[in-house]
């Protein structure tokens, strides 16, 4: 039974490096793959590079077959100052007409600010009572995110979810490379040479040649 799994991210890449190997998985399986899309890019940026961002974020739509992508255009690196409410409110319009059963959310311990409100909003809109539709929320890890939180207090991102991407992470790497501006070489976190040593060190971990590793946060079972 195919399922509508929706991946909420605050900017664009972190649905490649958190989820990319299983959106491809998910893509083959026939599931109904959805994009929320939190932030955009402020006046700072020009014309020229804002077009640049949306033709990635097009390209990279259409390889995953997602069947609708929702972009809120919130400022990037601004999230903590905007009404919690106004954040839950957007993301609560979205899940009210996908009716996800699935959820990816970005991990709560990530450096980036905006990861932690939209992690936030994102379970304000997993309530049963609400949003009955949700039976599954899983957290993701985004490298130079999750790995470089350094609040000495924080449990750390640790993984009770393997998903086997044997046979995807090279097009996830293809992906990952149409950001051009956000992928360099190692050892920069968001390189090839790490992204495939997380997926063989989460693959490691589970018994899989390649991996990518979740924290299960919630589940419904019929």
């Amino acid at each position: 039974m195919n399922k509508k799994i929706i991946i909420v991210t605050p900017h664009p890449d972190d649905e490649t490096l958190g989820c990319g190997g299983t959106l491809l998985k998910y893509k083959k399986e026939n599931h109904d793959l959805y994009w929320l899309i939190v932030t955009g890019m402020g006046d700072s940026f020009t014309k020229e590079r804002k077009l640049k961002r949306q033709k990635e974020i097009d390209t990279v739509a259409n390889i995953y077959d997602f069947k609708e992508v929702f972009q809120l255009d919130f400022p990037a690196a601004e999230l903590d100052c905007i009404p919690m409410g106004d954040i839950v409110g957007r993301i609560s319009q979205v899940f009210s007409k996908v009716m996800p059963q699935i959820v990816f959310t970005p991990y709560p311990g990530d450096i980036h600010s905006d990861h932690k409100v939209v992690f936030d909003a994102t379970m304000s809109c997993t309530k049963w009572f609400r949003y009955p539709s949700v039976e599954r929320v899983l957290a993701y890890e985004t490298l130079s995110e999750t790995d470089f939180s350094i609040d000495p207090d924080a449990n750390g991102f640790r993984p009770n979810v393997y998903i086997n991407i044997g046979g995807f992470l090279e097009e996830k790497i293809k992906i990952m490379n149409i950001y051009a501006s956000e992928i360099s070489a190692f050892p920069f976190p968001r390189s090839e040479k790490a992204i495939k040593s997380l997926a063989y060190l989460r693959g490691a971990a589970s018994g899989y040649e390649e991996a990518e590793a979740f924290m299960l946060l919630k589940e419904r079972i019929e």
